[in-house]
């Protein structure tokens, strides 16, 4: 079994504190969402996560399985079993989405394997070919992040607003990729949303609600019902 723990971590972006000493713990198989207000920090998270040489790490720690991820490039935190997925994936001309997986240490017939994912997430399997997400509507590029997902098969993926400018087909081709994964191979996934919607499609084992910087409430399922029916004002008197 694998671990995630992310042990007070704190972000600074611009030369403001934005995490504030976040903290959670999460192993394979698990399915924890963050949720919060705009602001809260859930964003910065991801690209702290993601090593965005923007958001300067001033304290904490992030291991998967012990090793300290944030000593390591990038590039080297896929290596080491994290994946990330920014809300707004970037298009990458002149380099091919098969050509980027062999590179983060995908194995086998990689081009058959996303065809196969492709399938999966209903995304049409000649979009594989183009440059990484270039000419790709948004709903296309989300499935097409679950085709490097399905392919690398991470230990966690960490997932920013994964359900942003998605339509219900392709929010449910998405989680259900997401959901069988914890199975599959028992993978971790971190989800942060907005929305509750992703929640009917993507049972949580535990939710976060993220608040100035820091979590300040955790628990299960029922949690979302109650941010639907008080919103976050109550959470913000648990602020430290």
């Amino acid at each position: 079994m694998s671990h995630l723990v992310i042990d007070e971590l704190r972000v600074d972006v611009g030369g403001r504190e934005v995490l504030k000493g976040l903290s959670l713990e999460m192993s394979s198989g698990e399915v924890h969402v963050i949720m919060g207000p705009n602001g809260s920090g859930k964003s910065t998270l991801a690209h702290a996560l993601a090593g965005h040489p923007g958001y300067r790490v001033t304290g904490g720690r992030v291991s998967v399985d012990g090793v300290d991820i944030l000593e390591l490039a990038p590039s080297e935190r896929v290596s080491a079993g994290l994946f990330l997925a920014l809300q707004h994936p970037l298009d990458v001309p002149g380099v091919r989405l098969v050509d980027a997986l062999v590179s983060a240490g995908a194995t086998g017939d990689v081009r058959a394997r996303m065809s196969d994912e492709a399938s999966r997430v209903d995304l049409r399997d000649e979009l594989l070919d183009r440059f990484i997400n270039v000419d790709l509507s948004g709903g296309e590029r989300k499935r097409a992040e679950m085709v490097q997902f399905g392919v690398l098969q991470p230990r966690f993926a960490i997932l920013d607003e994964i359900d942003s400018g998605l339509d219900v087909d392709a929010l449910g081709a998405v989680a259900r990729r997401l959901a069988l994964s914890t199975t599959e191979w028992g993978c971790g996934v971190l989800a942060i949303t907005h929305f509750r919607r992703l929640l009917h499609e993507l049972t949580p084992n535990v939710i976060h609600v993220v608040s100035a910087g820091r979590v300040v409430a955790t628990g299960g399922p029922e949690l979302a019902e109650q941010l639907e029916a008080e919103g976050y004002e109550p959470f913000s008197t648990l602020e430290r």
